[in-house]
């Protein structure tokens, strides 16, 4: 059945916002160590933590965290696309002018993002890939799924490849502790010595979408043909066989996979990497395939109400996520940077994701939208839209007649 809480409106798909929610919590678990460490950006463990309960939960989260949520995330950009494309249908907008204005927008906040708080950023190679999005969106469904499998397929090999040459990611342990130490020591440092260490790993940064962005773009592409599909139309409905074979095969070849990458040390060990690349999608479609059956049911339908103002606001969110990343652990904030066990960071991240899922609720109590989300609506509709609410309304519905998009 289809979740909107207001018929009469224009659908903003419940389920969508709910998943894009989830998706956040993963990619702050992956992303926050970065923050608590200068260690992991160079692929080498902190010497100062090293304990059995410090490795299990960095072993936990490359199993079934990292390389599968910016999947998720991309997925769902790619969904949006298409949700995007029907609302400027409706208002008889060109839409190519709105979305290269978006992308711009987008671009600029990325690159603020990676200068002023997180290297990491994944916004400004989101804005790029809009455009090669832009330029196929025509492409039948089934001409999109088999693009994003040849992608995956080229890139797990060409990894491969370079494993099988001999290929090391780290050539020099010792050099690369000293990097990590020197990276530790900026970002403990202020503010402006975490934007110059942010600033010195950009070209590092630069070098890894080689791979991410490729594996992106092919998520692109299945949630566009997700979207011309219209599978998550109406929650489960008639795919709740084909939900269930997603997770009966997803999760025993996902996890093989993972767990292939997990002890092979993670984004280090690229044979790992080429096997992961085939593997992660599955695992990230079989959580988004139970995701979709628990939404169905009374309680879990309650998860997808909690879940979904967050991601409403996933932009304002994501930005925030690093936003507390800097205040809590590097020199900036509290200077927390390398005293802080890895076992203990996953737990602020559950701290921090269950503070943006209170406060979303609240501010979307009040607010159409969320702060960045406003800003980039101005930028792609060229006019500042109304930001508060006429009247008390729900977090999760829309003014009548206004169609809405994520």
């Amino acid at each position: 059945m289809t979740k909107t809480l207001r018929p009469h409106s224009p659908p903003r798909l419940l389920d969508v916002d709910a998943l894009r929610g989830f998706a956040l919590f993963g990619i702050l678990v992956v992303n926050l160590p970065f923050f608590a460490s200068g260690y992991p950006f160079h692929l080498v463990a902190d010497p100062a933590h090293g304990s059995w309960l410090d490795d299990t939960v960095e072993f936990g989260v490359r199993l079934l965290f990292e390389m599968k949520f910016y999947l998720l995330f991309s997925f769902l950009f790619g969904y949006s696309f298409t949700l995007q494309l029907a609302s400027a249908e409706r208002a008889g907008a060109n839409f190519s002018a709105r979305f290269v204005r978006r992308l711009g927008g987008l671009f600029v906040l990325g690159g603020l993002h990676a200068v002023l708080l997180f290297h990491g950023d994944i916004l400004a190679t989101y804005a790029l890939l809009g455009l090669v999005l832009l330029a196929v969106h025509r492409i039948r469904p089934r001409t999109a799924l088999i693009s994003a499998g040849v992608i995956f397929g080229v890139m797990a090999t060409a990894i491969a490849v370079a494993a099988l040459s001999g290929v090391e990611l780290v050539t020099d342990q010792g050099a690369a502790l000293a990097d990590g130490r020197a990276s530790t020591d900026a970002l403990d440092g202020g503010l402006g010595s975490v934007i110059g260490e942010h600033v010195r790993s950009l070209p590092t940064m630069a070098g890894s979408l080689a791979v991410q962005g490729p594996l992106a773009l092919a998520a692109f592409f299945v949630g566009l043909a997700a979207g011309r599909r219209e599978l998550l139309a109406d929650g489960i409905g008639r795919h709740g066989v084909a939900l269930r074979r997603l997770e009966w095969v997803g999760y025993p070849v996902g996890l093989a996979g993972a767990l292939v990458f997990a002890i092979g040390g993670g984004t280090v060990g690229l044979a790992g990497v080429a096997v992961t690349i085939l593997t992660a999608p599955l695992l990230t479609g079989a959580y988004v395939a139970t995701l979709l059956r628990v939404f169905a049911t009374p309680r879990g339908g309650r998860l997808a109400r909690v879940l979904a103002p967050a991601g409403r606001m996933a932009l304002s969110n994501y930005l925030g996520q690093s936003l507390l990343g800097v205040l809590i652990f590097t020199g900036a904030g509290l200077g927390l940077t390398g005293d802080t066990p890895p076992a203990l960071v996953p737990v602020v991240a559950v701290g921090i994701f269950a503070a943006q899922l209170e406060l979303s609720r609240r501010w979307l109590a009040r607010y159409r939208y969320g702060p960045v989300e406003w800003v980039l609506r101005a930028v792609t509709n060229a006019e500042l839209p109304r930001m508060r609410r006429r009247a008390p309304e729900t977090a999760l519905s829309s003014p009548p007649g206004e169609p809405r998009h994520p």
